[in-house]
């Protein structure tokens, strides 16, 4: 198999990750809303507060943050500071686009390793009220470590394809 169509697979591979954590953050923002809707009503209406409610929702957080924050890893709509790279002149540029894919590959690696052993760590003691494994609250962010890390690989691989193609040595 071609290098060309390797990458291609990679790609969409990618993309379905993508799209599947769009689908669960989307879902979990959905289920979020409704529950919040159960708690005001539970308090305004019946007078009984649900106390489940805000220990699933810090729950729901986790998972919509990090994996929501890997998504804009894989579009390049991540949190960034990008005045100085606008501003510097294109091999700078390339310099920092560069920098930015290998310091979030290597972030997303940390959060791999140690949102694993915070996993594994927590996963004995049990939320209040819901009754769940703690170490699914730290889940994502060893799923979203690991995404990173594949986005920040695909990146990176574009990078240098671009640098070749640019330069002739296709």
């Amino acid at each position: 198999m071609s290098t060309g169509k390797l990458l291609k697979k990679y790609d969409r591979l990618l993309d379905l990750f993508s799209y599947i954590n769009t689908i669960i953050t989307g879902i979990a923002m959905v289920i979020m809303t409704a529950i919040f809707g159960w708690l005001v009503f539970g308090r305004y209406v019946l007078n009984a507060t649900p106390t489940w409610v805000e220990q699933f929702a810090l729950l729901l957080i986790a998972y919509i943050s990090f994996l929501g924050a890997s998504v804009g890893v894989h579009k390049k709509t991540h949190l960034g500071v990008s005045v100085f790279r606008e501003i510097s002149p294109e091999p700078i540029r390339r310099l920092f686009d560069f920098l930015v894919h290998c310091i979030l590959g290597g972030f997303g690696v940390l959060m791999t390793i140690y949102g694993y052993k915070l996993t594994i760590f927590r996963w004995s003691a049990e939320v209040p009220l819901i009754r769940i494994p703690e170490g699914i609250g730290s889940l994502p962010i060893m799923l979203s470590g690991a995404l990173i890390f594949l986005y920040s690989i695909g990146h990176l691989i574009h990078f240098f394809q671009n640098r070749s193609q640019a330069s002739g040595d296709c």
